[in-house]
């Protein structure tokens, strides 16, 4: 399975990583929104893990691209945020979880 990791908190995406890694998983990762939008369009990921406080563009613009562009991979929000809103807006932008 190969898994797209968008994450700019530099620790907390090498340890994921390394963690999906181990247990054999491909993993692919970006620390901006332009380079996450570029590889989630342009990659065939099984899975794509999403922060929404990216650096160039946030997670939501991020996720709404993929989803105009076609691309259906399921995606999972990672974020230390905790509104309600915020996680209404994840799902109708088009994420899984």
């Amino acid at each position: 399975m190969r898994i797209l990791l968008a994450e700019d908190d530099q620790q907390l995406a090498t340890s994921l990583a390394d963690f999906l890694r181990k247990h054999g998983f491909a993993v692919d990762t970006s620390g901006d929104g332009i380079d996450a939008e570029f590889l989630g369009t342009s990659e065939p990921y099984d899975l794509m893990v999403l922060d929404l406080g990216l650096p160039g563009k946030n997670g939501l613009q991020v996720l709404r691209q993929w989803r105009d562009a076609g691309v259906v991979a399921p995606v999972l929000i990672l974020t230390a945020r905790g509104a309600w809103h915020e996680k209404v807006e994840g799902f109708r932008a088009g994420a899984d979880d």
